[in-house]
């Protein structure tokens, strides 16, 4: 119980004291506007495109700072944010740390789960082997601290998948814990809708192991179909539930810039059992698949997506050692007799989830899979069941080897890059947006501005998020609406939009000189 205090106090105290010092990331703002719109409106007009748990969740914090909003906000869930953090007198790191805090404390939740997880299938020890990787995963860290849908997301799948393994031994009551859970992950993002189809036959198989041999194949099938559809139903149940929480009414008019969906997606979402404004939001992702987006991977950029994209980033900001140990956990389970059982319910759900999110057109970020380091660290648990000394030895010496590398890279958990990479100073070199820069260092560059380059008058500034500058201090001057040889001096230049530069910017890069790094996710120029 110590260790597992420990590992999470050290999550917990990494994750709060970034926190505290990362500005508003990009899509932030959106869920914190939309959150309060929830709570004080009851209301579902804004961000559709996404299920109402996650920011029920973030709303669950927000109350505590009692921001100002004005009711009746007519503009977009953009602007919604805006006013909420710069326009409406309230202290956009206050209310940011409000809405990011049960972020945070679900985070933690979750890890219990995966120590749980674990140390079903191999014991104590294993479990926390489970639990160091997922605290030390700077991506965990990261994306646990930001007042945002993809940790909720991970962590109900992974927990549902835990119930589906205990339901085979104690089949009624963790089945319906999974159908929540499931039906959590699905009304957190709907991403998470691929892995559905296979929680719902491992409840059934799960089912299945639970009667035993007494009963007759033919009542035992017909009670294992009915576990899965009361594990669906239950599902569906809490969907409807998380809308009905933020609007009893179901107050709903579809959008008029609702795209229209036709084929295979259509008839999916006229067929699914949930309200008006979840299939809606459905037709909003499908209209984003269905754009064209720019990427940008190992120093190549590119338009459209590359199906690779998600394994080769994966690789870059994943710890060493814990790639090495995702891979022989992986092995072990499929060679150990005792947990071969378990390799369909650790496995096949990140595997599915991963090769659904590699069909995407957004190459903007590894936070769109990080389901796989919260059930890989599950895997990885199971290398030292292979009762050799040496796989006791391997699992000890590279969670210390990833505690290490995670350690290293504080505070810069965002940009993190392993060291055959070159670590979080060269990320931008092979990544880009939410990889690297995502909005989160406005407040450290306002700092650096005080502290190295006092009285500077001239200050251009190509900044790529959803910070107000001038909110913090920052008087810059846009580059790219002047004439190139009107730009003297420093020039601030967010390593996104260096990797994305082209035409006016490319050249104004050219002609400069880097002279500083903020947070290894903004850059500052010296331009004659």
């Amino acid at each position: 119980m110590l260790a597992v205090f420990a590992l999470l106090a050290q999550m917990a105290f990494a994750m709060v004291s970034t926190a505290v010092r990362q500005t508003p990331t990009i899509d932030e703002p959106v869920y914190v506007g939309t959150a309060v719109v929830y709570v004080r409106e009851h209301s579902l007009r804004f961000n559709p495109e996404h299920p109402p748990l996650g920011k029920l969740i973030i709303a669950s914090g927000t109350v505590f700072a009692h921001p100002r909003l004005e009711p009746g906000f007519r503009g977009d869930q953009g602007q919604l944010g805006r006013r909420l953090l710069y326009e409406s007198g309230n202290d956009p790191w206050q209310v940011m740390f409000w809405a990011r805090l049960p972020v945070m404390v679900v985070t933690l939740l979750f890890g219990l789960a995966v120590f749980g997880f674990a140390r079903d299938l191999v014991g104590s020890m294993g479990g926390l082997a489970a639990l160091a990787l997922f605290t030390f995963s700077p991506d965990l860290i990261t994306n646990g601290s930001l007042a945002t849908l993809d940790v909720p997301a991970a962590g109900f799948v992974v927990t549902a998948a835990w119930m589906v393994w205990r339901a085979r031994y104690r089949p009624l009551s963790c089945l319906a814990l999974a159908g929540v859970a499931s039906g959590a992950a699905v009304a957190t993002k709907m991403s998470t809708l691929p892995a559905v189809p296979v929680l719902l036959a491992l409840a059934g198989w799960s089912y299945w192991h639970s009667v035993g041999g007494a009963v007759p194949r033919a009542r035992r099938t017909v009670r294992a179909l009915a576990a899965a559809f009361g594990v669906g139903v239950v599902l569906v149940g809490v969907v409807w539930a998380t809308y009905l929480v933020v609007d009893p009414r179901l107050r709903w008019t579809t959008p008029s810039d609702v795209p229209t969906v036709h084929g295979l997606r259509a008839l999916l979402i006229d067929r699914l059992p949930f309200p008006d404004p979840y299939r809606d939001g459905m037709r909003i992702q499908f209209g984003f698949e269905s754009d064209t987006w720019r990427g940008y991977l190992f120093g190549r950029l590119y338009t459209g997506s590359l199906w690779y994209y998600l394994p080769a980033a994966l690789l870059v900001k994943t710890p060493l050692g814990m790639l090495v140990l995702w891979l022989a956990g992986a092995a072990a389970m499929t060679a150990v007799p005792r947990l071969r059982a378990a390799a369909p319910y650790v496995l096949i759900p990140p595997a599915l989830l991963l090769a659904a999110a590699m069909q995407g057109s957004r190459d903007l970020g590894v936070r769109y899979a990080l389901f796989v380091p919260v059930f890989l660290a599950v895997a990885a648990a199971c290398l030292p069941a292979l009762r050799r000394r040496w796989a006791y030895a391997v699992t000890a010496v590279l969670v210390v080897f990833v505690a290490l590398s995670s350690l290293r890279t504080y505070p810069y958990y965002l940009p993190y890059s392993n060291e055959a990479f070159g670590g979080p100073a060269k990320t931008h070199l092979r990544l880009h947006d939410s990889n690297v820069d995502w909005g989160q260092d406005l407040g450290r560059l306002a700092d650096r501005l005080r502290e190295r380059y006092p009285g500077t008058r001239d200050v251009w500034l190509v900044y790529k998020g959803s910070g107000v500058p001038s909110w913090y201090g920052i008087h810059g001057h846009n580059p790219l609406k002047v004439s190139p040889d009107r730009v003297h001096g420093l020039l601030v230049v967010s390593d996104t939009s260096i990797a994305k530069a082209d035409g006016r910017l490319e050249q104004l890069i050219r002609g400069s000189r880097a002279i500083d790094d903020v947070g290894h996710s903004i850059t500052i120029f010296r331009r004659p």
